[in-house]
Parts: structure tokens; C-alpha cells; sequence
């Protein structure tokens, strides 16, 4: 992933914990703030989302897109989840991350994102987008998880 934004936080949970959270799409619009509906139109042959749609209400940005996922995870749920966009309106590129590792105090996390718009956009702005879906879903998901 050439060009992206990433951040890390540590969650107090074990790393199956976190991984439950992020594979549950049905619950992403209680804790990811834009993310208004999420849909699982297929799955891998361990069970895993490998295709969601998502619908997507940040404000000035509504889309409704399509998002491929990789789970390339051990069964204590450290490893990575990878994902690439498929299709949408407004996004030309939404590939990213979340790296799950055993912390000292938990989960490791790291939250990897390139995000690019059909629609020409200064890098400063693109890169100020990214790191807010970063943090905003970073923080998300240590809420939910440790709650």
C-alpha cells in the first residue's frame, strides 16, 4: 500500500477479542461513526466477510461501495486483515489494514489506509481524511472492544 496514513493503539483485550469486533459488520454503525450500514455479500470458506458493502455518510462525502477483505489471521486472531475496494461512485481507492499483534498490555493494533477520490484533491487534504477515519476508527474499536 504505497502512500497511506497509519496509526497504532494498544487495546486491553486478547487479539481473538479484536478480531471479532472488526469481522462483525452488522455492528459497525453503533461504533464507526460514518459507517451507516454494512452488508456481507459473501464469505470465504472459513466463514470470514470476504465481500462488504458498505453505506458511508461523512457529511459532505455519501457513497455506498464495495469493499473485498483478506483474513490472513491465527486462530488467536493475531495476523492481518487487508481490504481493497471493489466498487463505488466517488472512490477511486480504499485499501487498508488492521494489524493485530500480542501488546504488552493486550492487543497491538496498527491501522494502515490510502484512500483516493475520482475527484482531484490536494494530498494535504486526502492525507488529513485519512489519518481522521484512522484515529476516528482506531479509537472506535478500542471503545467497543473494551466496553
Amino acid at each position: 500500500m504505497a502512500d497511506s496514513t497509519k496509526s497504532s493503539v494498544s487495546i486491553s483485550a486478547a487479539p481473538a477479542q479484536v478480531l471479532d469486533v472488526i469481522a462483525d459488520f452488522d455492528a459497525y454503525p453503533e461504533w464507526t461513526g460514518q459507517i451507516k450500514q454494512a452488508e456481507i455479500l459473501t464469505e470465504d470458506e472459513q466463514g470470514w466477510p470476504q465481500e462488504v458493502r458498505m453505506t458511508l455518510d461523512g457529511g459532505v462525502i455519501k457513497d455506498t461501495y464495495t469493499l473485498a477483505y483478506s483474513w490472513d489471521v491465527t486462530e488467536d486472531g493475531t495476523g492481518v486483515v487487508s481490504w481493497q475496494l471493489v466498487k463505488s461512485s466517488i472512490l477511486k481507492a480504499l485499501d487498508g489494514a488492521y494489524r493485530l499483534s500480542v501488546g504488552a498490555d493486550g492487543t497491538d493494533v496498527t491501522y494502515e489506509l490510502s484512500v483516493e477520490l475520482s475527484i482531484p484533491v490536494i494530498g494535504m487534504i486526502r492525507r488529513k481524511a485519512e489519518k481522521t477515519i484512522v484515529e476516528t476508527a482506531l479509537k472506535g474499536l478500542k471503545k467497543r472492544v473494551e466496553s
